[in-house]
C-alpha cells in the first residue's frame, strides 16, 4: 500500500483527490491537512465521502507528512515550493497540483505569479506531468509538476500535429471555456450563482497564467517556439473545459488518422470518429480527454475540439495517474470509472 498524505484537502482538487484515493486499491490516506480544519473529520466538511474516507483533517506542523511515501500538494500556487523541498529531501515523492514547479523558467515563473520563487533548485529536478509525452521520465521521477487544467486540454488538441509538423506553429490559437469550479472553493463575486449562471464571459485576455505554460509545453513538442492567442472563458456549468482549437495546415495529411495513431494506446484520450462533437458532459467526473478533428469547407485551417473535467483529468484524476506511473502501478488503476451522465 502507498502511504499517502494530502496538503489542502479542503478545495474542490482536494475532494476530488479523496474521492478518486478512496476506491483506490494501493492507497493508504496517512493525513489530509488543513490549519483551519483540524480536528474535524473529513467527512463532516464533505459529506459526499461519508463511509469511505474517515480520517480527520490534522495540521500541517503535526501530521507527519515525512513518514509518507507520497503527498499531493492540492493547494494554492505559493505553497508547494516552500514545504516541499523538506519532503523531497527526506525522500518522500511529491505531486504538486499547483504551478509551483510547472514552469522552467524562474524568471517567467515570477513575472506571472508576483512572487520570489523559493525553490528554484526544484524546478530542474521536477517532471510535468502529461503522461501522453513525459510518461518515462515521471515513472523515474521524485517531484511531479501536474498540468494545469487549460494546459491539458489545449496541449491534447495540439500535440499530435506538432509532433508531426503539418500546421504552422507560428499561428496557434486556442478558445477554451472552463466551469466556475476551476476559479476554487472561494468566495468572489463573479463566481456567486447570480454572477456566473445565465452568463458567458471572456477574461484573461491580455494574459493568463496558463499561457507560458501552454508554450511550453508545446514548444517541446514541436522542438521550436510557437506562436499561441490563448483566450480563456467562464461558463455557466459547475465543471467541464472545452477547448476549441485553430492551427493552419502548412503540410498535408490524414489528420484523423493522425490523431488515432497518436492515442491508439492512451487510456484516456479518446478521438471521436469523423464528423462527431464532444461535450463536457461526456467526460465529467472522469479522466478522459475526448478530441475530435475537423476541416470546415475543406479549407486551410484545421479546427480540433478537446474536452475534460478540469477537475480529474484537468487536475486530481491527472495526478493519480501520475501516482501511479511513479510507483510502478496499472496506469489506469482507480480512474476507470465511466462519466456522470446527467
Amino acid at each position: 500500500m502507498i502511504k499517502i498524505g494530502i496538503v489542502g484537502g479542503t478545495g474542490y482538487t482536494g475532494v476530488e483527490l479523496l474521492r478518486i484515493l478512496a476506491r483506490h486499491p494501493q492507497a493508504q490516506l496517512a493525513a489530509v491537512t488543513s490549519r483551519a480544519e483540524a480536528g474535524m473529520p473529513v467527512a463532516d466538511l464533505f459529506p459526499s465521502l461519508r463511509g469511505s474516507i474517515d480520517i480527520v483533517f490534522s495540521d500541517p506542523a503535526s501530521a507527519g507528512l515525512e513518514r509518507c511515501d507520497l503527498v499531493f500538494f492540492a493547494t494554492p500556487n505559493g505553497v508547494a515550493m516552500n514545504q516541499a523541498p523538506a519532503l523531497l529531501e527526506a525522500g518522500v515523492k511529491v505531486v504538486d497540483l499547483s504551478a509551483d514547479f510547472r514552469l522552467k523558467d524562474i524568471g517567467e515563473w515570477e513575472k506571472w505569479y508576483k512572487q520570489k520563487h523559493a525553490a528554484p533548485e526544484w524546478v530542474a529536478q521536477a517532471v510535468y506531468g502529461l503522461p501522453e509525452v513525459h510518461r518515462e521520465r515521471i515513472r523515474s521521477s521524485q517531484l511531479v509538476a501536474n498540468p494545469g487544467c487549460y494546459p491539458t486540454a489545449v496541449q491534447l488538441g495540439f500535440l499530435p500535429l506538432l509532433e508531426a509538423g503539418v500546421v504552422d506553429a507560428e499561428h496557434l490559437i486556442a478558445d477554451a471555456k472552463s466551469g466556475v469550479s476551476g476559479a476554487g472553493r472561494k468566495a468572489e463575486v463573479n463566481i456567486l450563482f447570480a454572477e456566473a449562471s445565465d452568463n458567458f464571459s471572456a477574461y484573461g485576455v491580455p494574459g493568463h497564467r496558463h499561457w507560458p505554460e501552454i508554450r511550453q509545453g508545446l514548444a517541446g513538442v514541436a522542438g521550436k517556439p510557437v506562436g499561441l492567442t490563448f483566450v480563456p472563458h467562464l461558463t455557466p456549468m459547475i465543471r467541464g473545459i472545452h477547448a476549441t482549437l485553430y492551427a493552419r495546415i502548412s503540410r498535408e495529411a490524414d489528420f484523423q488518422k493522425l490523431f488515432e495513431d497518436r492515442y491508439r494506446n492512451e487510456s484516456f484520450v479518446d478521438v471521436l470518429p469523423p464528423g462527431r462533437h464532444p461535450d463536457t458532459r461526456s467526460v465529467r467526473a472522469s479522466n478522459l480527454c475526448r478530441i475530435a478533428v475537423h476541416r470546415p469547407q475543406g479549407g486551410d485551417t484545421l479546427v480540433v475540439l478537446s474536452v475534460i473535467d478540469n477537475l480529474t483529468k484537468g487536475a486530481a484524476g491527472q495526478a493519480v495517474q501520475n501516482m501511479n506511473l511513479l510507483f510502478g502501478l496499472p496506469e489506469t488503476l482507480g480512474l476507470d470509472h465511466v462519466p456522470v451522465v446527467p
